[in-house]
């Protein structure tokens, strides 16, 4: 599994913060038979955020990005991720019920630190993750991570971002290799197939839909060449398929 690793902060490029984040997962992911192809910093850059993601989520088999995550107003990452993967972000309900719960606790442990500071919670941002996602909710942090596409979105927090990673970690385990193939076909109409093919092969399938420049996205998991390839040619025989938009690595170790 070939990963890329994204960390986000204008503290980390201006060096008043050591970015530990990338070294740790780095080690991590490599502990656990995956690849780290690229390690990245950039600013808070919303619109920098989102071309990198949405680039980097075709050229890789898994993409982490840590930042900034809730409702203040430099804590742009999920935006940037949903702008780059052409979602809208939205309220998860379970996760803003969550957070009343807990914004009603910390009112009541700290009255005198809320009054002195009159201290106000957007808690409808804080619980709004791109649409489709996955989310990551951990004790350790405030607002949640999330899993889109092939992107894991962690907070720039180390300890809340090691949590959210342990969340995930079965996901970057052994020596998985992927396939991905690319149709012009709605996610809708792949409903049938991406359900029978893993009746009839050993792999995981998940499917990303197009957009106005970029075909839909079928990627095939697995731990044998000869199966992904075989589970491929069945998928390629039942749907229209096309050539990837950009050069990619077909199967990936």
């Amino acid at each position: 599994m070939n990963v890329a690793i994204v960390t986000v902060g204008d503290e980390l490029l201006a060096g008043t913060t050591t970015n530990t984040n990338a070294a740790w997962l780095a080690d991590e992911l490599t502990e656990r038979g995956a690849t780290v192809r690229r390690i990245l910093t950039i600013p808070d850059d919303r619109a920098l955020i989102a071309e990198t993601v949405a680039r980097w989520s075709d050229e890789f088999d898994a993409v982490i990005v840590t930042g900034g995550l809730g409702g203040t107003p430099d804590d742009v990452t999920l935006e940037a991720v949903a702008d780059g993967l052409e979602r809208d972000m939205v309220v998860h309900e379970r996760i803003r019920d969550r957070l009343v719960g807990k914004a009603r606790a910390f009112r009541e442990e700290n009255p005198d630190l809320v009054a002195e500071y009159d201290l106000q919670i957007d808690l409808d941002a804080a619980a709004s993750i791109p649409e489709g996602s996955t989310p990551i909710v951990v004790d350790e942090a405030w607002a949640p991570g999330c899993t889109v596409e092939n992107v894991h979105v962690f907070a720039g927090i180390p300890e809340e971002m090691r949590a959210m990673f342990h969340e995930v970690a079965e996901e970057f385990a052994g020596e998985s290799i992927a396939r991905t193939l690319y149709t012009p076909a709605p996610e809708g109409a792949l409903t049938d197939v991406l359900e029978s093919v893993t009746d009839e092969f050993d792999v995981a399938v998940g499917s990303y839909p197009r957009s106005e420049d970029r075909p839909g996205r079928i990627r095939i998991a697995g731990s044998d060449v000869e199966t992904l390839e075989d589970a491929a040619a069945w998928i390629d025989a039942r749907i229209e398929t096309v050539e990837p938009p950009t050069e990619t690595t077909d199967v990936g170790g």
